[in-house]
């Protein structure tokens, strides 16, 4: 792929934008932004600054507050699978913050009823237009061409700061410990190691680590699956950064790739996208080329699509653990010879074609589940 070809600048792009440093869980951070930007609108207390900045001393302060029992959380009556309504309240004053389809996306703030900022809410959720450009066959091409220079900065933190919580995860106490148990009784399994170097970083950011995480599609549990295995791959068989930067291009782009339909949130685990993109990526990494790739993506997505998405929480990292387990089992398949056909469920001909159903069902199929899961949630 050229230098000067319009997918070529797409696909940098999309890594730039994409690939970013998030202290805490993206969607608990998104209520907090929210939340912290209807109290700047009521005035009545101070801001609040990002997350990283709050001290134990207000963390005692929100213990206190939450004692008094004046937060109300309740399932949205919306289209939108992304859709934070926000309302805070001091004597008669009331302030209204609503976010739509992004992270910081605030499409409505309010003050007593005067509206301070809005903006049109599309009747479906938005996604970049660039990310329409992605394929597996181009993604393939770029990144066996694209000049890392030109994405070094994203790829290199996202490597340095995923390999660091994950080290954390493992010498550390956070949460089930996933990835710590997985790591002591892997021994020689390679898959298992990588499972467990995953797994660990989301023990870590699921359980209150202060290290930040690089994202992928708006989330750090994805962000560290698509990087981590393919990082303790490359190091367990001695492959340069060069080559594993390459792979986490591979990655990276085949997450965006599989969200860019089903979008940022749903019922659908991303998780599984993001193991399946890993495992395709350690198939390019062995030297597979299309082929391989696209058999790894469709033979591990016929197994573990369907898994939920039931909130950012400690379990998160038993099922990217998984999920990686049947992504590695979805390349083992390729390289015996094995695969799904189309009419196996929801498989098709071509990958994709396969994507394409996928992201139906998350999109589509499970809306009702993700209202459901909700529900529960919420004890409604």
């Amino acid at each position: 792929m050229q230098r000067t070809d319009e997918r070529y600048q797409a696909y940098v792009q999309i890594l730039r934008e994409e690939l970013k440093p998030a202290m805490g869980c993206t969607e608990p951070i998104a209520v907090a932004y929210a939340c912290a930007v209807a109290r700047q609108t009521l005035g009545k207390l101070p801001q609040l600054e990002c997350i990283a900045h709050v001290t134990d001393q207000d963390m005692e302060a929100v213990e206190e507050y939450l004692a008094q029992e004046r937060v109300t959380i309740l399932p949205l009556d919306t289209t939108h699978p992304f859709d934070i309504l926000v309302e805070v309240r001091a004597g008669e004053d009331v302030a209204r913050v609503r976010m739509v389809d992004q992270h910081t996306n605030l499409v409505h703030v309010s003050r007593n009823g005067q509206v301070l900022q809005e903006r049109e809410v599309p009747q479906a959720m938005q996604e970049n237009p660039l990310q329409q450009l992605l394929t597996v066959e181009d993604i393939l091409d770029f990144a066996d061409s694209v000049d890392l220079e030109d994405i070094r900065q994203p790829i290199q933190q996202q490597a340095q700061l995923n390999w660091a919580i994950s080290q954390e995860g493992l010498e550390g106490c956070y949460g089930a410990m996933i990835g710590k148990e997985l790591m002591a009784q892997a021994g020689n399994d390679w898959k298992a190691r990588l499972r467990a170097r995953a797994a660990a970083g989301s023990d870590a950011r699921m359980s209150g680590c202060e290290l930040p995480v690089v994202i992928v599609s708006g989330s750090g549990n994805q962000g560290l699956t698509a990087s981590l295995p393919v990082m303790e791959y490359a190091a367990m068989k001695g492959i340069g950064e060069e080559r594993m930067y390459r792979a986490m291009v591979v990655s990276n782009l085949l997450t965006v790739h599989q969200k860019t339909n089903l979008g940022r949130l749903s019922a659908f685990c991303g998780a599984v996208n993001a193991a399946c993109a890993a495992a395709a990526a350690i198939a390019y990494l062995d030297g597979m080329g299309l082929d391989g790739v696209a058999h790894t993506l469709v033979n591990s997505l016929a197994v573990v699509s369907g898994m939920v998405c039931d909130g950012a929480k400690a379990s998160c990292a038993a099922k990217i653990s998984l999920a990686l387990e049947a992504g590695l089992m979805g390349y083992e398949m390729y390289k015996a010879g094995h695969e799904f056909y189309d009419g196996d469920g929801i498989v098709k001909k071509g990958v994709e074609n396969t994507l394409n159903m996928v992201a139906r069902l998350g999109r589509l199929g499970m809306r009702e589940t993700d209202r459901e899961i909700l529900r529960i949630m919420t004890g409604q």
